[in-house]
């Protein structure tokens, strides 16, 4: 019998905890990895990945997005990938199930399930909506849930942008219930402290999952997904919903503002954005934001984000001047899970690289197919066909050190196999996105659709 074999009841009403949604039933270590091909040796570091995965599905179907936390990592050094390891952030929910201690400084929103990075020498699992981030060791056990030194005022969020120049995490934070008519654009310093805080006026706490981050600019997103309720009052886990009286537009706040009173306010379509591609601003005064884009979100599908619209690629080019908005299509096939090479984040970039979503979020039941290579100078959509059945997850970019083109480096993939229900960690050459993999990392186990990793050198 295998691992996945012995998984929990799952509730047959909800897709999301079926197929590579499920989660997993257990923490396990495995060491010296199978490899094919050849890591390249200056890699030393950690891939870690961040996901819902419910210790318990046995109740009514919850909504995707407040699953319990669980990191995934793999350690590559050497050549080698030394080991495998998933561990469920630690929460009280989570505890209680495991019979482990409570991590101190929990605020019993449970384990943050959407991102994790590295910054300041910690290691944190990041959520949205008002839930701290929760710090972990090396391999992945959690320490303590950080308020920052005592300056975070509410919670934090799952997208922080860094600024290589500062050395600064950006963040626009949304704290529901806590906080209903503002949101809080944040800066945090090198040593995880919060050095500036904004409120931001917004009406009916919209979902704001990301920002963007330019030079000279911090964008609020208030688009219309926003709190209902009467889902509220029901109890909804996540009572989210497609609000289009909401109406949809962008905010332009300079950098250096320590109010928002002069927030430039531009409509935008209609329309919903989780994660932009990256933001610049141009030499006439002008912002380029380059965006996943939904026609709509949590309008039928009111527990996960596949259900009613494909993401498409596109450009917005915002004019605080004449508060108007260009749109472009940069291309029409379903991209999500968008990066830049770090290097190029928050100003000018050439290249891009995405996942590939098929229609309404499904391609032979896997819901990622390729990886996508995009080239906005020609328009060049270039792809990573990772076979029948299977398909990559969100790329991670790593520069290759000592390079100086802005493509010169590896892609880091989760790819997903339907047939064998297991999953690998591909490396490609972003140079030669098409071309055969560079290694492939054969995993113990089976890692479930999630949201968000990172490469923690």
């Amino acid at each position: 019998m295998s691992i996945d074999d012995v998984n929990a009841p799952v509730a047959a009403s909800n897709p999301y905890l079926e197929g590579n949604m499920a989660p997993v039933p257990d923490e396990i270590t495995v060491e010296n990895l199978p490899v094919t091909g050849e890591i390249p040796e200056q890699l030393d570091g950690r891939w870690l990945r961040n996901g819902p995965n419910p210790i318990d599905t046995s109740g009514d179907p919850a909504h995707w997005f407040v699953g319990d936390g669980m990191v995934h990592g793999v350690r590559i050094r050497g050549g080698r990938a030394e080991w495998y390891r998933n561990r469920w952030v630690r929460s009280e929910s989570v505890a209680a199930h495991l019979g482990t201690e409570v991590p101190p400084g929990d605020d019993g929103r449970g384990g943050p399930n959407t991102s994790v990075g590295a910054f300041a020498g910690s290691i944190w699992a990041m959520v949205e909506a008002g839930g701290r981030p929760a710090r972990l060791t090396d391999e992945l056990e959690t320490i303590a849930y950080d308020d920052f030194g005592g300056t975070l005022p509410n919670g934090f969020t799952a997208h922080p942008k860094y600024d290589r120049d500062t050395g600064e995490l950006h963040a626009v934070c949304y704290s529901y219930p806590d906080v209903a008519d503002h949101v809080q654009y944040m800066v945090v310093g090198p040593d995880a402290t919060v050095t500036k805080l904004v409120e931001v006026p917004v009406a009916d706490m919209p979902m704001i999952h990301d920002m963007s981050l330019t030079a000279s600019k911090a964008i609020v997103y208030d688009l219309p997904v926003t709190v209902d309720i009467e889902m509220a009052m029901q109890g909804a886990s996540f009572p989210m919903k497609w609000n289009p009286d909401h109406g949809a537009r962008v905010g332009l706040l300079d950098r250096g503002a320590d109010t928002a009173d002069d927030i430039v306010w531009v409509d935008v379509p209609l329309s919903y954005v989780f994660h932009p591609l990256n933001a610049y601003d141009t030499d006439d005064g002008k912002v380029v934001l380059d965006i996943c884009r939904y026609d709509k979100m949590f309008d039928l599908d009111l527990l996960g984000p596949v259900g009613d619209s494909t993401p498409t690629l596109d450009r917005w080019t915002v004019d605080p001047a004449t508060r108007t908005v260009h749109t472009e299509r940069i291309d029409d096939r379903g991209h999500e899970f968008p990066i830049v090479s770090g290097r190029y984040s928050n100003t000018r970039h050439r290249f891009g690289y995405t996942s590939s979503i098929g229609a309404n979020g499904s391609d032979e039941e896997t819901w990622f197919s390729g990886t996508n290579k995009i080239d906005f100078d020609s328009g060049a959509v270039t792809v990573h066909d990772h076979g029948p059945g299977r398909g990559g997850a969100e790329p991670l970019f790593i520069p290759r050190d000592g390079g100086t083109a802005e493509d010169d480096g590896w892609l880091m993939v989760l790819v997903y196999d339907q047939g064998a229900n297991s999953s690998d960690l591909v490396l490609l050459d972003a140079q030669d996105i098409s071309g055969p993999e560079v290694a492939r990392i054969s995993l113990p186990r089976r890692v479930p659709n999630g949201f968000h990793g990172a490469w923690v050198s």
